[in-house]
């Protein structure tokens, strides 16, 4: 079912369509970015749900900037293959044609991609992280007018900046039973001095890797993004009272970043002193304690730097603070390579019956036009999504959210709901 009718929508057939007309944004020496009035931005439709979200998304970004320029900037959208489509027509989950153009493209946005549970499979999300080194997940987690299972959802406003390349998902495992587990057992029993208690002959091993270099470009990136946003507390995080050569030393490093000199005087360490005008306090929480004080505490912290396996869990918390992962937007984000996508799932259980709520992934594409520099244009989407929540118009899951809490509002459908939004603009 073709649901996009736009002339700047190229989907794949058979190859990548590239139109001669637009160009590619282009990274700067200085890993800025440069981006013309006409850029080709591809997308990945995604599994499951993301061939209903994904259009819905390209609707409302379309009008958006053609409301916020009147037709002197537009995106072109060119479809790139990943996951069960790319398997289905090309045999690959990841083709090399897909790596290629986004490796000339810059920046990019996807929809949710499935990863096999408990195989040998290895995720597209890790791969393509790592491929083009986007380092920061940067999750952004605000209230626009949903319902919420906590009272004064207001509180929430913060931005997890997630380390994408290190710690567990870096993918180095060793399978129960498998002769590579049984060496890297007996190596760590025979020349590490490990106990035979903790490493029994049916074990499975992960190697959790954090390197220092990786986690202070990390937190160089996260700190600029609070000074230049008048931010006033940033939290890093992690369980460094027990792993202590990791995320112990991922704490070290990131308190040392403060010492640069162009952190120095701007970011403070004193945990009794007070941030002044152009000023951020950095301080140190345990993942556990986090989690807590997310649910007591939420407006204490604006920025939670994190590892990979803990801001995970810490953005899936927040965002259960504010109605669950459909409202909430993520950018992946390196040395100006982006890959912006959807926070949630495939959800295989409702695809293709287009109740999905497309908000998640159409708050990204505002992201990506704010990382481009098109701010008017996602400041059209935010207003445009908060007068509709407001009106109390949404998919399914927000209209039982409302009707929980004894208030009554419209269902529509995932398309729909765009063109509920495009509305409001």
């Amino acid at each position: 079912m073709k649901v996009i009718e736009a002339d700047n929508v190229y989907p794949w057939e058979g190859k990548v369509r590239i139109p001669e007309e637009g160009e590619f944004v282009k990274l700067n020496e200085d890993k800025t970015i440069s981006v013309p009035d006409t850029p080709i931005v591809p997308y990945i439709e995604g599994d499951g749900i993301g061939a209903e979200i994904t259009p819905a998304m390209i609707l409302v970004v379309n009008k958006a900037v053609e409301v916020a320029y009147n037709g002197s900037k537009r995106i072109l959208w060119v479809e790139l293959l990943a996951g069960d489509k790319a398997e289905e027509k090309t045999g690959e989950r990841l083709p090399q044609e897909t790596l290629e153009v986004l490796k000339e493209s810059i920046i990019a946005i996807k929809g949710p991609l499935g990863t096999p549970v408990g195989k040998g499979a290895k995720s597209i999300n890790s791969i393509l992280r790592r491929s083009f080194d986007y380092y920061s997940a940067v999750r952004p987690v605000y209230w626009m007018g949903q319902p919420t299972p906590i009272p004064e959802p207001e509180r929430v406003d913060l931005v997890v900046f997630r380390e994408n390349t290190d710690d567990v998902y870096a993918g180095v495992e060793f399978f129960p039973g498998t002769e590579e587990a049984k060496r890297v057992r007996e190596f760590l029993l025979k020349e590490m001095g490990a106990k035979e208690e903790g490493f029994p002959e049916d074990v499975g091993i992960t190697v959790k890797p954090m390197s220092e270099f990786k986690t202070k470009r990390h937190v160089r990136k996260a700190l600029r993004y609070a000074l230049e946003n008048n931010k006033k507390t940033v939290a890093v995080i992690g369980k460094g009272n027990i792993m202590k050569a990791t995320e112990g030393a991922f704490i070290n490093w990131a308190f040392e970043v403060a010492e640069e000199p162009e952190f120095k005087g701007r970011v403070i360490t004193d945990p009794e002193a007070e941030p002044e005008e152009g000023q951020v306090k950095m301080v140190k929480v345990i993942t556990d304690q986090m989690l807590m004080q997310l649910v007591l505490r939420p407006e204490a912290y604006d920025v939670i730097i994190a590892q990979n396996l803990n801001g995970d869990y810490v953005s899936d918390l927040a965002a259960a603070l504010i109605g669950g992962p459909g409202f909430v937007p993520s950018g992946n984000i390196g040395d100006g390579y982006a890959l912006f996508e959807s926070t949630h799932g495939t959800a295989w259980d409702i695809a293709g019956k287009w109740i999905a709520n497309p908000l998640s992934l159409t708050l990204s594409g505002a992201m990506m036009l704010e990382y481009m520099g098109w701010k008017e244009a996602a400041e059209k989407i935010y207003s445009a999504v908060r007068r509709t929540l407001a009106d109390r118009v949404g998919t399914p899951d927000i209209v039982a959210g409302f009707q929980k809490i004894g208030i009554d509002a419209k269902a529509v459908s995932t398309l729909e709901y765009a063109r509920e939004i495009i509305k409001r603009m």
